[in-house]
Parts: structure tokens; sequence; C-alpha cells
């Protein structure tokens, strides 16, 4: 080999090596070290080739708060994760709407009377008056 040869394969090392460290220290490759490889949701565990199925949780959803102790992360399978966010965004919509927001006009706010609507209320005395 030849002393351009020994070059190129100490600097794609020492590359590689470089790569090796970045990646440990990103909060992902952190958080795997931190936790156990079980989803913090259903409890699946995980390893191998579907340990890339688990990924890691903001749970103030700050991507840029990382920690060191992990105290801000979980980790959570792609679906847990997935229903994550998506019970979060149904929240913010409902919380759009709950009575809370109602303005100060009563007109806005519900009436007593649509909150007790009680449908089958005449069900029994229709049932009784049925013709045979």
């Amino acid at each position: 080999m030849s002393s351009n040869d020994d070059d190129n394969v100490k600097r794609i090392i020492s590359k590689a090596r470089r790569f090796q460290q970045e990646r440990e220290n990103t909060y992902r490759e952190r958080a795997l070290k931190l936790f156990p490889n079980v989803c913090g949701r259903c409890g699946r565990e995980f390893s191998g080739k579907r340990l890339r199925e688990l990924t890691v949780h903001h749970r103030d959803h700050n991507h840029d708060h990382n920690p060191p102790d992990g105290s801000n992360w979980e980790l959570l399978c792609i679906y847990c994760h997935d229903n994550e966010h998506s019970r979060d965004q149904v929240a913010d919509a409902y919380a759009e709407e709950s009575p809370d927001n109602y303005g100060e006009d009563p007109s806005d706010n519900p009436s007593d009377q649509d909150l007790d609507n009680k449908p089958f209320a005449g069900l029994a005395d229709l049932l009784k008056s049925k013709p045979e």
C-alpha cells in the first residue's frame, strides 16, 4: 500500500469516527442510551432493525429543549408518536370551540334547554300505545 492509500484510509476512518461521535451526541442517540428500548405508551420492546421504529417524543413539543438528563423526552414507537401528535391537534381543535371561548353575549352561549335534551323521553309511552 502506498502512503496515499494509507492517508485515504486514515482520513475515511477519522471521518467515520467523527460522524459516529456526532450521531451519538444527537438527542435520539442520547435518549436510546438513557432509556430502555421500550415504547412509553404501548410497552412494545424494540431491538435490531426495528429499533428505528422507536422515536424520541419531546414532551413540551420544543425540539430545541434537549436537557442532558432526558427529562423532556420519552421514547415512543412511530404509531404511538403519531397518535400523540394527532391527539394534540384534536384537543387544539376542540379548545377553539370550548364553552370557555363563548363571548359575553348570552345569545352566544348554549341554552339550558339545549343541554337538557332527552331524545327518548316519550319512548315508553310510544311503546305502550303501539297498535297490535
